[in-house]
């Protein structure tokens, strides 16, 4: 009785132990709607053309090497799935509890530290927007060593610059400029530019 149960029960039991699995991704196609890989399981079992499901609104390619989980769809090995794609070797460690990081193999990152601070580390940082950036903060503070833009920069309040060493603001040099007079070498002196800034 004992052997015929477990004659019974032992298809359901493989198609269990076969409903996931541990998988390193090899190849992978980004061209497909929904991205397609290839990835080795246990023993060398190798599964082709396998559909990566990802959150909705984040998309990733991930090298070859990196790690997932095969879901074999009804415990049916040929269909399959893979979620949750990591890979070891480059992921961001010592973060703090809550907070969340977005990372390349080639070391840039977007963090949401705690203190409601988001860092961002890369070496060249673009922005294209068709119409308008703007910013709604009471100041911004740049410490590179250059900005550039192909467009027009408005600021409400004072720009300032050499910060560091002698602060000099664009209202400061106007009122500097719009005042200014010179010495004429006929005697006397030049009034004010008639052109202020």
């Amino acid at each position: 009785m004992m052997q015929a149960f477990s004659r019974l029960l032992g298809p359901m039991a493989r198609r269990i132990r076969l409903l996931t699995a541990r998988a390193v991704v090899t190849v992978i196609n980004d061209a497909l709607k929904m991205q397609g890989v290839q990835v080795k399981l246990l023993d060398g079992e190798v599964c082709d053309n396998v559909e990566r499901f990802q959150n909705y609104g984040f998309t990733s390619h991930p090298l070859p090497g990196a790690e997932g989980i095969y879901l074999s769809i009804g415990g049916d090995r040929d269909h399959g799935a893979v979620i949750a794609v990591d890979d070891r070797r480059y992921r961001i460690k010592g973060l703090q509890s809550g907070e969340v990081a977005i990372y390349t193999d080639e070391g840039d990152s977007i963090v949401l530290k705690r203190g409601r601070l988001v860092e961002v580390n890369t070496q060249t940082f673009r922005i294209n927007a068709s119409t308008l950036v703007e910013i709604n903060t009471p100041k911004v503070q740049m410490n590179a060593p250059l900005v550039a833009t192909t467009g027009e920069i408005k600021a409400d309040l004072d720009i300032t610059d050499r910060n560091a060493t002698t602060p000099k603001s664009m209202r400061g040099m106007r009122d500097v400029y719009n005042v200014h007079t010179h010495t004429d070498p006929q005697g006397g002196s030049v009034s004010t530019p008639t052109g202020q800034m």
